[in-house]
C-alpha cells in the first residue's frame, strides 16, 4: 500500500480492510469479564454504524472527547469520529475530574464517549454542566452505567451496544472524501511534566507520513501475518500512531486486560511485536537480571557467557569459531527460554517515550530480547527516528525516519521538519509560536548527529538540566538512570539546581526500605562512576513511590519533577 497516495487515515483502514479476509479476527480483548472479538467485517460495520450517530449529532471539524481503557471500542470509536467528519480527543482513564474539566472546557467537546461507569462518574458532573455537549456514548451497555447514577439529562446518552444492533443496508460503505492530509485527525494533550496540558493537534497526514517510517522499521520482523498486544494508553500518541501501524502491517490486534496481567496476557498473545516505554524496560532488565544472578556454578557460566557474546554480536565484534559456538549453544539453551517467557514469537520490543539507558538496551539485546530504540515526541505525530533491526546502536535512537528533516541547533536542541511535525497547539498560538519558528519544531531536547551514519543521539532534555551554583550544567537523567538500574532502588529524583552540590530522593525496592546503609553503599558505588559534579553528596528515603495516582508521575510513566519539588521542598532542602 502506497501511503503516500492516501488522503487520509479512513482511506487506511478501508483499503486494508478490502484486502484481508472479512471473517479473519482483528481486534480481540483478553478480558475474561467483557470478551470481545471482532473480525474485519465486523469492525467496518460498527464503524459505519457508530459514524451515522456521531454524525447526527455533531458538525464537521467538532471535537469529540473519547475516555476509555484499551479495548476494540477503542479502535471502532476513533475511526467512526473520523469517518462523521470529528476530531478524536482521546484521555487518559488516570486523569482527575478537574483534569478532565479543564479539558472539556478547553476543547469544547459536541460528543464524549465514555466506557463505563467508573469513568463516567468522574465526567458526569462536567458533562452536565455543559451546553455544548450534545451527546453520550458509553461502551458498556447503559443499565450497566446510568444505575448509581444521577443523570440529570437522560436524553443525551446513548450505548454502544444499542446502536452496534442497527441494520445497514447492503449499499452502505464508509466514505469520508472532505478530509485531506492537511484535515486535524486527533487533539492530544501532552501529558505535561509541569504546567497545564496543551492539546498537540496532528493532521491525517502526519500519522500518514509517521508510518512510513514505521512500516519501513517493521518490514523486515515479518514473515507472516504480525500479532501486536496493546497495552500503553492509546490516548498516548505513541501507541495511538501504533495502532494506525497495525492496520497498515495488516495485524492481528490483542488488546491487554489490564496491566497487572499483562504477563499472563503476553502469554495467551504470543505478539510479534510489543511497544513499551522506559519504565517497563527498567523493571523488565531488574526482575530478569535477579533472576540470572541468583545461578550458581554451570548455569551462572552460560549466563555470563550468554551476555559477554550477546554484546560482542550487537557491537559487531569479530568472534572465534570457538565463540560463535558458545553461541549457537546459548542460543538454545538461555536465549530461547527467555524468549518463550514472553510468547516465543516476540521479534523485537520497540522502546520510545523517554530515553532508554543503554546499559538496559545492551543488557536485553543479548539476553535475546531485541530492543529498538526509538525516538519522538506527541508535536511529531509521534516518531522522530528509531534503530532499525539489522544495525542496532543502543546508545542512539537510530536514524530519522524518511520524510522529516533534524538538525541540531546551535545550542544543541534537535529541531525536527516535516508533514509529521503537528498542525499547532488547540487554543494556544503563543505557545504555538513558541514551538515552531520557520517550520521547524523547537523540541527541547538536546541531542547529536554522527556524521557517519546519521544516528540521532538524545543527549538531554533541555529544561530538565540542572545548573549548579557554579554554572555547571548536570544532566539528572543519566545520575538517576544509574541509580534506578540497582536492585535496591526502586525510584529516585537528583535535585540540585543553583546549589553547590547534588542530592537524591530515593524510593528504595520494598526488601530494602528500611535499610539506609545497604542504599548508601549503593549511592557511594554508583559515585564512583561518576565525575566529581555529578556525585551524590546526601540522599533522603521515601516510601511513597512517584505514581499516576498521587500525581507524581506522568501516564508515561515520566517523573514529574516539579511537583516532587513543590511535596518534598522541606526535605531537599535540609540536605544542605
Amino acid at each position: 500500500m502506497n501511503l503516500n497516495n492516501l488522503n487520509n487515515l479512513i482511506e487506511l483502514f478501508v483499503n486494508q480492510a478490502n484486502k484481508q479476509n472479512k471473517k479473519d479476527i482483528f481486534l480481540e480483548w483478553l478480558n475474561p469479564s467483557n470478551k470481545k472479538i471482532y473480525t474485519w467485517e465486523q469492525t467496518e460495520k460498527n464503524i459505519l454504524k457508530l459514524s451515522k450517530v456521531i454524525k447526527k449529532n455533531i458538525k464537521e471539524g467538532d471535537r469529540c472527547l473519547l475516555v476509555s481503557e484499551n479495548r476494540p471500542e477503542w479502535f471502532i470509536s476513533d475511526l467512526a469520529i473520523m469517518v462523521a467528519g470529528g476530531i478524536t480527543v482521546p484521555a487518559y482513564t488516570t486523569y482527575t475530574e478537574d483534569d478532565y474539566k479543564y479539558l472539556i472546557e478547553d476543547c469544547e467537546p459536541s460528543l464524549v464517549v465514555v466506557s463505563n461507569n467508573e469513568m463516567l462518574k468522574k465526567l458526569n458532573n462536567s458533562i452536565n454542566k455543559k451546553d455544548f455537549i450534545k451527546k453520550v456514548i458509553t461502551l458498556d451497555e447503559k443499565a450497566k452505567v446510568t444505575n448509581s447514577l444521577n443523570i440529570i439529562n437522560k436524553e443525551k446518552y446513548l450505548d454502544f451496544n444499542s446502536i452496534i444492533m442497527n441494520n445497514l443496508l447492503a449499499e452502505d460503505k464508509i466514505e469520508n472524501n472532505k478530509l485531506k492530509r492537511n484535515s486535524p485527525a486527533c487533539i492530544i494533550y501532552t501529558s505535561g511534566t509541569g504546567g497545564n496540558p496543551k492539546g498537540v493537534i496532528l493532521s491525517h497526514g502526519g500519522i500518514l507520513n509517521n508510518l512510513e517510517g514505521a512500516c519501513e522499521i517493521m518490514k523486515p520482523l515479518f514473515n507472516s501475518r504480525p500479532v501486536f498486544l496493546t497495552w500503553l494508553p492509546l490516548s498516548h500518541s505513541y501507541e495511538h500512531c501504533v495502532q494506525f501501524a497495525q492496520i497498515a502491517v495488516g495485524a492481528k490486534v490483542f488488546y491487554a486486560e489490564k496491566i497487572e496481567k499483562l504477563l499472563e496476557n503476553i502469554s495467551e498473545a504470543k505478539p510479534t511485536i510489543m511497544t513499551a516505554v522506559p519504565r517497563f524496560y527498567q523493571n523488565l532488565y531488574n526482575k530478569i537480571n535477579m533472576n540470572l544472578k541468583k545461578q550458581t556454578g554451570f548455569k551462572a557460566k552460560l549466563i555470563e557467557a550468554t551476555l559477554r557474546l550477546g554484546r560482542k554480536k550487537l557491537l559487531n565484534q569479530k568472534m572465534t569459531f570457538f565463540e560463535k559456538l558458545l553461541n549457537f549453544v546459548v542460543d538454545k539453551l538461555v536465549r530461547k527460554k527467555i524468549k518463550k517467557q514472553f510468547g516465543g514469537n516476540l521479534k523485537a520490543f520497540v522502546s520510545g517515550g523517554g530515553a532508554l539507558d543503554k546499559e538496559i538496551g545492551e543488557f536485553l539485546n543479548s539476553v535475546g530480547l531485541p530492543t529498538l530504540q526509538g525516538y519522538g515526541l506527541t508535536e511529531t505525530s509521534p516518531v522522530v527516528s528509531c534503530n532499525p533491526i539489522h544495525k542496532i546502536k543502543v546508545e542512539t535512537v537510530g536514524p530519522p525516519f524518511k520524510g522529516n528533516q533534524v538538525k541540531i541547533a546551535d545550542d544543541g536542541e534537535i529541531l525536527v521538519k516535516g508533514e509529521n511535525v503537528m498542525l499547532g497547539y488547540w487554543n494556544n498560538k503563543e505557545e504555538t509560536d513558541k514551538a515552531i519558528n520557520d517550520g521547524w519544531l523547537y523540541t527541547g531536547d538536546i541531542g547529536e548527529i554522527d556524521p557517519e551514519d546519521g544516528y540521532l543521539k538524545i543527549t538531554d532534555r533541555k529544561k530538565d538540566i540542572i545548573v549548579t551554583a557554579g554554572g555547571d550544567n548536570i544532566s539528572p537523567a543519566k545520575i538517576e538512570n544509574l541509580i534506578t538500574n540497582e536492585p535496591e532502588i526502586d525510584q529516585c529524583m537528583v535535585y540540585g539546581d543553583k546549589k553547590n552540590y547534588l542530592v537524591a530522593l530515593i524510593v528504595p525496592s520494598k526488601d530494602f526500605l528500611n535499610d539506609k546503609e545497604k542504599i548508601n553503599n549503593v549511592i557511594e558505588k554508583i559515585n564512583e562512576k561518576l565525575t566529581l559534579l555529578e556525585k551524590i553528596k546526601r540522599i533522603q528515603l521515601i516510601n511513597e513511590n512517584f505514581s499516576i495516582e498521587n500525581g507524581l508521575m506522568t501516564p508515561t510513566m515520566k517523573v514529574k519533577r516539579k511537583k516532587v519539588i513543590e511535596k518534598y521542598k522541606n526535605q531537599l532542602e535540609k540536605l544542605y
